[in-house]
C-alpha cells in the first residue's frame, strides 16, 4: 500500500494537523499530529488511527503498523529534542 494513500485516508477521516507515513517493505510507521489527541489515552489515540484503516488491515493490504501520536505542543517538543 502506498504511503501517500494512507496519509490521504487519515487526513480525510480525522481532524489532524500533520500525518507522516513511511514504510520499510511491509512495515509502516505513522506519525500523526493533532489537537484531537489531547487528553486521550495512548490506547485511544492508536484506536483513532486504526479506525479509518481497519478495512485495509482486515484485508491484509496493510499490516505491521507502528503508530506515534502527538498533540501540536508535544510534536514541537519532539522535533526540538530530535534535531
Amino acid at each position: 500500500m502506498d504511503c501517500k494513500v494512507i496519509e490521504q485516508i487519515l487526513t480525510e477521516a480525522l481532524t489532524i494537523d500533520e500525518v507522516h507515513v513511511t514504510s520499510d517493505g511491509s512495515h509502516y510507521k505513522v506519525v500523526a499530529v493533532g489537537e484531537c489527541f489531547d487528553g486521550m489515552s495512548k490506547v485511544k489515540q492508536q484506536q483513532t488511527i486504526y479506525a479509518p484503516l481497519n478495512d485495509h488491515i482486515a484485508s491484509g493490504e496493510l499490516h505491521a503498523l507502528t503508530i506515534k501520536t502527538f498533540t501540536p505542543t508535544q510534536w514541537k517538543r519532539e522535533k526540538l529534542f530530535n534535531m
